[in-house]
């Protein structure tokens, strides 16, 4: 890996950390826990393949497969990386993810 792509990697993920622990992020009424586990999903679902990171944090498997396949789109790999890092236990809307 070069360096800009790591440079890359490590701005994405302390910018996600900023907004993990920001108070608009704990008032979204789920349950937020950093931990070294969910850090570790975090990166792998940031960096790999999304849904890695949920699968990691033991999510359900609806929320694994939606991580990874919407999660190709470069936004929605963001919001992977952060929910993995977050530890989100949250996100079902009828169903839905």
């Amino acid at each position: 890996m070069n360096q800009a792509v790591k440079m890359g990697a490590v701005s994405l993920m302390l910018a996600s950390t900023l907004v993990a622990v920001s108070p608009s992020a704990m008032a979204a009424g789920t349950t937020h826990k950093i931990t070294g586990k969910s850090v570790l999903a975090g990166a792998l679902s940031l960096i790999i393949w999304p849904g890695i990171g949920q699968a990691v944090n033991s999510d359900p498997g609806d929320k694994v497969a939606t991580h990874a396949v919407i999660g190709l789109l470069p936004p929605f790999r963001l919001w992977s990386g952060w929910d993995a890092l977050v530890n989100r236990t949250g996100g079902y809307w009828h169903g839905r993810i």
